[in-house]
């Protein structure tokens, strides 16, 4: 029992050990940063800092039972919510709570009020309404779960609280993805420390069982331990960051300044001048910083002027959203057509992918999750050399990828992709299938003519992979019995393919 009487369930937050305790790379590694960062790369936006980790705490357990200035609780509009956040605080609180509930009149989506802890351990707490989320509606979904956390920091900051334990906001009720609101959380959080962290000393994310994974997985990306998982976490962060305070970005709602609107572009000299005017004080945060003036970028690899050094670094930052964007989306419809998996090797030991043409309804999916889908499942296998099997076998136009997705894919991927693919075995094509990859191959990218084989029957591709080595699709085995006879269990390597 504390000296206010609290009973010694509730846990003070004094006694908890930070985020910046629990690194073995911080506290052992003593690398510098000129030896992990070279005078090219790209730092992170949120930089290893040990004082911002000093005040991060993660702990599992009920927000209820903090001991500190004060707690948040999630409700709804009426403050009257009944889930387990709420009913936890309500019945350690006591009667009075919810009369002085009532004095407040109700609080709206993303707005914080003020109550008294009463019989809890914390001397208040802040409520707040998290957003119902909509996928249609995301955007205005994410401007009010930051206005949550970012109206609870203001908050304590006003009333000069040196502790607030946070549950998660978005409540399972309310339908908001954990790992997309964790990622507003954090990065809200973070930006607030960076600007206002001498006003608190902190900040508790208490999580349940559920939650604590996501938490584990998300926090160093904001939060690096050590200047090692600073550079580690850079390529998982998601395109979207925030502004320096942390509030989401809606390209649409930016307003674009020009100097001397309707100036004719051809003034060569003007305008570069115009360019070389001192905007430095415009997106000033470190993300801006790290991007560059995007429109000058632009314009300059349309003149050819950007150094191949710098284009190859853009094409990287570009590549790492997509992977990052991939690996947080359910991309669970994509996987269940079993267009794209993993099979054996070829007989000079490459991984073996395979394409199933027939099993990609073009017209009735997202071509935009079938890339992540693509990106998610190749990212590991790229890394080493191999090759692709597309089976072209019985597809209709309903399956044919248009030239547009395939150009978009092969500009989005990694060069290592490129680089690692040694050959594409295209099964079973037909005359326009054929002419359609000439013109692909010559007009369209570079590099890839070379690679591509017309494979009519499965026994030419059994010369350079064995029959054991592929999953088939049954109609594709049928297909090819049917038009080129029965196939046998082995066949002699073959320099044809």
């Amino acid at each position: 029992m504390d000296p206010l009487g609290a009973p010694s369930q509730f846990v003070d937050v004094d006694t908890l050990p930070s985020w910046g305790d629990s690194c073995e790379d911080e506290l052992n590694s003593s690398d510098t940063t000129a030896e992990i960062f070279q005078d090219d790369t790209v730092r992170s936006p949120f930089l290893y800092n040990k004082d911002i980790n000093g005040k991060v705490v993660l702990w599992k357990g009920d927000v209820a039972l903090l001991n500190c200035t004060a707690i948040v609780n999630t409700s709804n509009e009426s403050l009257t919510d009944k889930n387990p956040v709420s009913e936890s605080i309500f019945m350690l609180a006591g009667p009075d709570l919810k009369e002085d509930l009532q004095k407040l009149k109700g609080c709206r989506t993303g707005e914080a009020k003020l109550t008294k802890g009463f019989n809890l351990a914390a001397r208040f707490i802040i409520h707040t309404v998290g957003p119902k989320y909509k996928s249609r509606y995301r955007t205005a979904a994410e401007s009010s779960l930051y206005s949550c956390y970012r109206n609870v920091l203001q908050l304590a900051k006003e009333q000069s609280m040196s502790s607030v334990g946070f549950c998660v906001i978005n409540s399972a009720k309310r339908g908001y993805p954990l790992e997309d609101a964790t990622h507003i959380a954090l990065r809200t959080v973070r930006r607030f420390l960076e600007i206002h962290g001498e006003t608190i000393e902190k900040v508790v994310f208490a999580v349940s069982d559920l939650e604590e994974a996501t938490y584990q997985k998300l926090l160093p990306l904001y939060f690096p331990r050590s200047l090692k998982e600073e550079n580690r976490s850079l390529p998982y962060l998601p395109a979207d960051i925030g502004n320096a305070e942390g509030e989401p970005v809606v390209p649409e709602r930016q307003i674009r300044i020009s100097e001397k609107p309707g100036a004719p572009e051809d003034n060569q000299e003007e305008e570069d001048e115009g360019l070389g005017v001192d905007l430095s004080f415009i997106g000033s945060h470190a993300f801006a910083r790290m991007e560059g003036d995007i429109d000058k970028q632009r314009k300059l690899i349309l003149q050819g002027q950007l150094s191949e050094a710098a284009l190859q670094k853009q094409h990287q930052r570009n590549y790492n959203r997509w992977l990052c964007q991939a690996r947080s989306e359910d991309l669970s419809d994509i996987a269940s057509l079993k267009a794209l998996y993993q099979t054996g090797v070829d007989n000079c030991g490459r991984t073996v992918m395979v394409v199933v043409g027939r099993n990609i309804p073009v017209t009735l999916i997202d071509m935009d999750k079938a890339l992540l889908y693509f990106i998610h499942v190749m990212d590991h296998i790229a890394v080493k050399e191999y090759v692709l099997v597309y089976f072209h076998t019985l597809t209709s136009e309903y399956n044919h990828l248009d030239s547009d997705f395939l150009k978009k894919l092969y500009d989005v991927v990694d060069v290592k992709y490129k680089r690692n693919l040694k050959a594409v075995y295209f099964v079973h094509p037909t005359f326009r299938s054929k002419v359609s990859t000439w013109f692909f191959t010559t007009f369209s990218v570079s590099g890839l003519k070379d690679k591509i084989h017309h494979v009519d029957s499965l026994h030419q591709l059994f010369s350079a992979i064995s029959p054991e080595q592929i999953d088939f699709p049954p109609f594709v085995l049928e297909y090819d019995a049917r038009e080129n006879g029965p196939y046998y269990t082995s066949y002699p390597p073959s320099p044809d393919l």
